[in-house]
Parts: C-alpha cells; sequence; structure tokens
C-alpha cells in the first residue's frame, strides 16, 4: 500500500479524476468549435449545428466537473472519516454507468436529431427535454438519479460511521444538495414562468448554493494538507464562508426572476442578496491567502497551491466582481441575456469550480500513483505554466465577452436606433476572433495540464 494514502477505497477517486480530465477536454475542443462558429457561420454545419455544438459544451461541463467532484469526495471521506468505503466495488460499477450514460448522451445529441432522440428516449412519458442545461434524455436523467443515490449511500454511510470533521460534514450537506436539486430537473409545467421560476432551483441553487460547499470543503481540505495550518482555524473560516454562501445564494435566486413574470418584490430581494454574493468568495481570497501566508510547512506540491489560491482569486473576480456588475434590477434590464451574462459565467465556472477540481486532482494524484507527495519538479514546471496559460486566457476571454457585451447593450438596447440582433453580431466578428484566438491558447493550456502527468520522475530512476 502507498504509505500517503491509507485507505484502499481512496483509490477509488482515480478513474473518476482520469474521466474528468477527459471530458474537460472534450468541452474545451467543443469551445473552440463554437467560437469558430460565431465567425464562420457554417463552419462544420450541417454536421455539427451551433446549437448541438453548444448542448454539448454545456453538458460536458456539467458531468466532467460531477465528475470531479465524485472523485474529490472518493478521496477525502475515507481520509477525514478514517474509515474505508462501504462498497469500493459498487462505487467503480457506478463510475462505468455514468460514463456509458454520458457517452451514449453526447453521441445521440451528435448523431439524432433532438426532437427524435426525444421520441426514441421516452419523453412523452414524462417530458423534461428541451431546458438549457437540462436537455438530457429522460433516461440518462434518470441514470443520473441512480448513480447519485448509489454515490450517497457509499459516502453517507462513511461519514456516519466515521470521525465528524468540519471539511466532510459539509462536503456531504453539498452533495446531498447537489442530489436533491437535481430532482427538480423532473418537473416541468406547462406554465413558463413556473417553468422558469423552478429551473433555476436546479441551475441556481446548484451554482450558486450547494456546489459552493462542495467548492468551500475542498478548498478547506487542500489548505489543512498543504499549509499545516490548526485545523479549527481553517474550519472557523469554513463556517463563515458557507454561512454567507447559503444566506446570499438561496434567496440571491431572486436575480433570475427579474423578468419572467414573478412578483415585484423579487426586484428587491434579488438585487439586495445577489449583491451580497461576493462576500462568500472574498472570505474564501482572503481564507487561501491568509492561510497560505501563515503556513507551517513547505509543501513539495507548488502546483496544487497555485490551483487553490488560483481558484480563490478566481472565483472571487469571476463569480463575485463580474456577477455583481450586472446583478442589479436597473441594470440587469439592459444587460440580461448579453455577452456580458456569457463573461461572468465563464469567469466564474472556471474559478469556483474548473480551477479548484483540478487542484484536488493536482494534489491526490501523485498520491495515487505512487509518485509521493508530488509530481517532480519537471512535472510542476509543466503544470504551473499550464495553470498560467489557462488562467490568463480566461481572464482575457472574459475582458473581450465583456467588451462585446457592452457594446452589444449599446447598439441593441441602449442606443435611440436600436439595430438587430443579428446586425449587431457582425459588428462584435473582431472581438469574436480574439476570444476565438485565445480559447486555442486555452486549449493548449489544457494539453500541457494533461501532458504534465506524463512527465517522467527521474526521482525513482536508478
Amino acid at each position: 500500500m502507498n504509505a500517503l494514502y491509507k485507505f484502499q477505497s481512496q483509490r477509488v477517486a482515480k478513474p473518476y479524476f482520469i474521466a474528468a480530465i477527459g471530458l474537460f477536454v472534450g468541452q474545451i475542443l467543443f469551445g473552440v468549435i463554437l467560437g469558430l462558429q460565431y465567425v464562420i457561420g457554417d463552419f462544420l454545419f450541417p454536421y455539427i449545428p451551433f446549437n448541438v455544438a453548444r448542448m454539448v459544451h454545456t453538458n460536458l461541463l456539467i458531468v466532467w466537473l460531477l465528475f470531479g467532484f465524485m472523485g474529490a469526495a472518493y478521496y477525502i471521506v475515507p481520509e477525514e472519516s478514517q474509515r474505508d468505503l462501504p462498497s469500493p466495488k459498487f462505487a467503480l460499477l457506478l463510475f462505468w454507468v455514468f460514463l456509458i450514460a454520458g457517452a451514449l448522451t453526447i453521441l445521440g445529441y451528435l448523431f439524432v436529431p433532438y426532437s427524435r432522440l426525444a421520441e426514441l428516449t421516452g419523453n412523452n412519458l414524462l417530458p423534461t427535454m428541451g431546458r438549457e442545461f437540462l436537455e438530457q434524455p429522460l433516461w440518462t436523467k434518470l441514470g443520473i438519479v441512480i448513480v447519485a443515490l448509489g454515490f450517497l449511500y457509499n459516502i453517507g454511510l462513511t461519514v456516519l460511521a466515521g470521525r465528524k470533521t468540519v471539511v466532510n460534514v459539509v462536503l456531504l450537506t453539498g452533495l446531498i444538495g447537489l442530489a436533491v436539486m437535481f430532482l427538480f430537473a423532473f418537473y416541468n409545467p406547462d406554465n413558463l414562468v413556473k417553468d422558469k421560476f423552478y429551473w433555476w432551483w436546479v441551475v441556481h441553487l446548484w451554482v450558486e448554493g450547494v456546489w459552493e460547499l462542495i467548492l468551500g470543503s475542498i478548498l478547506a481540505y487542500v489548505m489543512i494538507k498543504t499549509t499545516g495550518i490548526d485545523r479549527e482555524i481553517i474550519d472557523k473560516w469554513l463556517y463563515l464562508i458557507i454561512a454567507m454562501a447559503l444566506i446570499t445564494g438561496i434567496i440571491g435566486t431572486g436575480h433570475h426572476y427579474y423578468w419572467i413574470g414573478a412578483p415585484g418584490y423579487w426586484l428587491w430581494l434579488g438585487s439586495i442578496f445577489s449583491a451580497l454574493e461576493p462576500l462568500p468568495f472574498f472570505f474564501m481570497t482572503m481564507f487561501a491567502l491568509t492561510m497560505v501566508n501563515q503556513r507551517r510547512r513547505d509543501h513539495p506540491n507548488k502546483a496544487t497551491v497555485l490551483w487553490a489560491c488560483g481558484s480563490a482569486v478566481m472565483a472571487f473576480l469571476g463569480a463575485g466582481v463580474w456577477g455583481f456588475m450586472h446583478t442589479l434590477a436597473p441594470v440587469n434590464y439592459y444587460t440580461h441575456g448579453t455577452q456580458i451574462t456569457a463573461a461572468h459565467g465563464h469567469m466564474a465556472f472556471y474559478g469556483a469550480y474548473v480551477m479548484i477540481v483540478l487542484a484536488i486532482i493536482s494534489y491526490a494524484m501523485p498520491i495515487l500513483r505512487g509518485r509521493g507527495e508530488a509530481n517532480s519538479p519537471a512535472a510542476q514546471k509543466v503544470e504551473m505554466t499550464s495553470f498560467w496559460l489557462m488562467t490568463i486566457s480566461m481572464v482575457v476571454i472574459t475582458l473581450f465577452l465583456t467588451a462585446a457585451g457592452v457594446r452589444q447593450v449599446w447598439l441593441q438596447r441602449v442606443s435611440e436606433t436600436p439595430m438587430a440582433f443579428m446586425a449587431v453580431q457582425e459588428k462584435l466578428q473582431m472581438i469574436y476572433w480574439g476570444r476565438e484566438v485565445f480559447g486555442i491558447v486555452f486549449m493548449i493550456g489544457l494539453i500541457l495540464y494533461v501532458g504534465s502527468f506524463f512527465v517522467a520522475d527521474k526521482r525513482n530512476q536508478v
């Protein structure tokens, strides 16, 4: 047994991490395709139309992050609980069920017309398809529920029967919330206002609610392992972060209710509590930087510390600052559904969730692969180069999208002679080309991240 991990069931995390990175590569590939379709409208048409590429891009984002979260839980919970999972074999079975179901779903998007896919998968029995981010066929959604229940069985029993720490209790709470909120994907009322009202119970309460608990617990675990700071200090920070995340995130759902026909009081509740949503990310940034500055050990895995600190900073910028920029109702009246929304979404997802999953993978994989606490200095150099390429690219992409959004708002919604949507898109072509260039740079950074795991470890050679 590898001396650096105490419980054999932690090894279950490895295939989940590998699948997560593989699907991440697929997501970015389709992102690059989408970027080209913005400037070359018939690129890959009719083989991969824009709507299909976008559906694959967003669905792969969700699925690979779920693989990352599950892998993180399978690695963290046994160590925090001081006991093995009840059934590692069941966890591996669920891995293959989830991977095969996800792959078949993506193939269905690519090779079967969406309306025909709905007919073939029983959407007439329980209509659930056709909504953004929740396009999955009925049987895929049912498969996700089965995988989630099996996953919570393994994780939940481990936590309940073992040592209770703030990290694993907060992580379990976030994972339960993730599973419960997904059940609203099955509720598809005919009334459009009710549909949008409860649709956000999945989408918003995932990414601006329970996912933040998962983010906070993974970040806290990484800080405990890499800084040597007393657990009690980190626990207090984690309590503060999750309290602010839940208070602002739950009521902050109201910023999605501005223009869907919901009661007018949501203009006030959504604006006030959404304006407070940057606070948990600000505290998260302060927490990460403070822990690193006060660390009691110099951990050899420099790349993990870089990813963890980068996650806190970029989450604050993307989810906090860029979210605040257009969250107030009088501003959102003009910016809603523009490229400003896309700018916020790209940086927020990258900072809050992509980077923290890459951080835990960077920490755990060297241990799971028998390379010690860290990859070789050469491998870490490649990995940290990938960090800067991806992070700088995402910042520039966000700035390009922000510029596109500001010009879009002016030409399409504020000007005394507003232009049609497609006429405005024509005016934004140079900005979209800039975004595409840095999308390719981001892809290069991701390839370097993958490649860093294959750099030879000369320390183990005789």
